[in-house]
């Protein structure tokens, strides 16, 4: 049997595996690992591992992940959900569809300081719920929301996908979480876009609620400030050189820590604070270094070489490629979780991409390609039938009909899809910020 055919089919045994509901760390891991004895020996697969796991682990690149989720849960444990969707609910709480608005913005802001999608749909869901239920919102409007919202927490800076992105393609993580917040910002306000449209075609979905009084939105105001300080310190410090990424994250999670002792975090929540971390930290390294392993293996196989060279020799227009690339990650991020998604495919994708033509400085495709790549996988968490944030919420809300969240968060999939176009057709808008830092 080739090297080709072998690996073709011990991708194929490795999906399977996945679907059926194998860990997709140990998939990953024995996958790579039965291919390796296979194709060269035992002996050659000790000597990968002992080099795959010094190449993933000795770099400090990877300490960036454990440091900004530990942040995420320092500022669960403050308390800053809450007074981000408080704040949000007082400017905005009054308008039909404003609570759901409101979530979308605390959401952002959230966002900003957890770097995990998944972490944000829950950790908001927990506070938004419920205000809405009580408000008289729709199941389908209140958890399509909430789905929706929660994706922003891998786009908006920092991202523990984009760390993932930037360590595979060899990228400045800095630059990365720069281009990326442009795009952020726009798909938190086509979110908001999305709901106003939606409540005006239905009112029935949202009700309207009291406007908040003047010393209810001074007293918001007052308890967010935290959250805009840390924000501004952590990713002003790194977009000014003051510190790396790695030194951001560990400023933001002290000053968050220091946050939540304010609020009243006892040594029972700090140690869970540290053993959620451990625990999400475990499963992101496992997944990793069963990636690695698997992409090591693929390498030996030439598959991702001879798909590159095949891509770049198609005569296909580069345009035309990145658009199939984009929809294969649109149909995979329904099937498969975001970061896994990127470690399987960055190794095959991304060498095909650089050699394609789009009239930008290599680094700019890198970067523009990440963007776009994450934007995508974001796409897939929230895409029926297998979104992962829609199980989220939905296991959140019991009463809400599964078929009523798909409902709900389908005008969201579509203002992502427009901007997706948007941004693939004009790059500039995602690499204007990272022009102007020059």
């Amino acid at each position: 049997m080739s090297a080709v055919a072998l690996g073709t089919l011990v991708f194929a045994a490795m999906l399977a595996a996945m679907f059926l509901r194998v860990p997709i760390g140990l998939a990953m891991f024995i996958a790579g690992g039965f291919g390796m004895v296979v194709l060269r020996s035992w002996s050659a697969l000790v000597g990968s591992l002992k080099s795959v796991a010094y190449d993933v682990f000795a770099t400090d690149s990877l300490a960036v992940i454990p440091i900004f989720l530990l942040m995420g849960h320092f500022a669960a444990q403050a308390g800053m959900s809450a007074a981000l969707f408080r704040l949000a609910q007082a400017l905005l709480g009054h308008r039909r569809g404003g609570l759901a608005i409101a979530t979308i913005g605390a959401c952002a802001g959230f966002g900003a300081i957890c770097g995990s999608s998944i972490a944000t749909a829950a950790t908001m869901g927990q506070v938004a719920l419920p205000e809405m239920r009580r408000a008289g919102y729709a199941g389908s409007l209140s958890t399509g929301t909430l789905a929706a919202g929660g994706t922003l927490g891998i786009l908006i800076p920092p991202s523990i996908v984009l760390v993932i992105y930037a360590i595979l393609a060899e990228q400045n993580i800095a630059k990365l979480f720069v281009a990326a917040f442009l795009p952020g910002v726009l798909a938190a306000l086509g979110y908001m876009t999305a709901i106003a449209l939606v409540v005006r075609r239905t009112p029935g979905l949202a009700p309207t609620t009291p406007r908040a009084t003047g010393r209810e939105l001074r007293r918001a105001i007052l308890a967010v400030w935290p959250v805009l300080a840390i924000f501004a310190l952590v990713i002003g410090g790194m977009y000014g050189g003051l510190f790396t990424p790695t030194e951001g994250a560990a400023v933001g999670a002290f000053g968050t820590a220091l946050l939540a002792l304010r609020a009243g975090m006892r040594l029972g929540g700090f140690l869970e604070c540290l053993r959620r971390t451990a625990v999400a930290t475990a499963m992101i390294f496992f997944i990793v270094l069963g990636a690695q392993l698997f992409n090591s293996f693929m390498a030996f196989t030439q598959i991702p070489q001879i798909a590159a060279d095949a891509i770049a020799g198609s005569g296909l227009n580069a345009w035309v490629v990145l658009a199939l690339i984009l929809l294969a990650y649109l149909v995979l991020g329904c099937l498969m979780d975001s970061l896994s998604m990127i470690l399987l495919t960055i190794p095959i994708f991304f060498p095909a991409i650089m050699k394609l033509d789009f009239g930008l400085p290599p680094e700019q495709v890198a970067i523009w390609f990440g963007i776009l790549a994450l934007i995508v996988v974001e796409v897939g968490l929230i895409t029926p039938p297998v979104g992962m944030n829609l199980f989220v919420i939905n296991a959140m809300a019991r009463d809400v009909p599964m078929l009523d969240t798909y409902r709900g968060v389908l005008p969201f999939v579509v203002t992502d899809i427009l901007r997706t176009i948007v941004l693939v057709v004009f790059p500039g808008i995602t690499l204007i910020a990272l022009r102007l830092l020059e």
